[in-house]
């Protein structure tokens, strides 16, 4: 990924950021936080991946024929969770479960993880995670095949420690976007009229979710709107 995306996704993380603090309504405070938690998502594996050794999302790999070629594809997108023993991380890749067992493992170190996935309908995917946030214990470590997913249980070196952030980078940027919100001046230029316009957007172009949301708060703001006219 170029790093003008990474740039365009921070430039609208910190505008995102600007209107946040001007936000008065929970509801409306709810769903600017919402939003900036998905672009700083996005943002952060970005990041990673750019950082990460390997340069190329896509590279040759070796053939199983002359006729069918195989490619590397480098996965960027994970979800996980946490119990008191594992950070467990989950990859979606459809039939991966038809797979051979020794065709999915992992390479791990005590901050690191690697996830490959050989010859998944003639591809190589892997995954890379670095710098994570808390050691690992690599021998008590397992995954597991699963439909369309690999389940990786990475376990603890502290139990019963939570975990706040899956790597070193998120919580980085977690912690400066913190320290921004307490030093930054807030900018007084039309703040609702701004927030109006962003939340417009959102609805057209967010989830039904999002419009559920997005809606409610608008409801709740012209109800309280009538109430204090009628108490005037």
């Amino acid at each position: 990924m170029s790093g003008s995306k990474i740039n365009e996704l921070r430039n609208d993380i910190d505008e995102l950021n600007e209107l946040l603090k001007q936000a008065k309504r929970k509801k409306v405070q709810d769903i600017l936080s919402l939003e900036v938690r998905k672009l700083e998502t996005e943002w952060c594996t970005l990041k990673e991946s750019e950082d990460s050794a390997c340069a190329m999302d896509v590279s040759p790999a070796p053939t199983t024929s002359s006729q069918n070629k195989r490619y590397q594809i480098k996965l960027n997108g994970y979800g996980w969770d946490q119990s008191d023993k594992f950070v467990k991380v989950f990859v979606t890749l459809k039939d991966v479960q038809n797979v051979p067992k020794e065709q999915v493992y992992c390479k791990l170190t005590n901050r690191s993880m690697e996830l490959h996935v050989e010859n998944l309908d003639y591809k190589d995917y892997l995954l890379v995670i670095n710098k994570l946030l808390h050691p690992i214990n690599v021998e008590e470590c397992h995954w597991k095949q699963k439909t369309d997913m690999v389940v990786v249980f990475l376990a603890k070196s502290e139990q019963n420690v939570k975990w706040s952030h899956m790597t070193e980078l998120e919580k980085k940027f977690d912690d400066q976007r913190s320290n921004r919100f307490k030093t930054d001046d807030m900018d007084k230029k039309d703040p609702q009229e701004s927030i109006m316009s962003l939340m417009k957007n959102m609805y057209e172009t967010g989830d039904d979710e999002m419009k559920r949301m997005i809606s409610k708060a608008w409801y709740e703001g012209q109800h309280k709107k009538k109430t204090d006219t009628l108490e005037l």
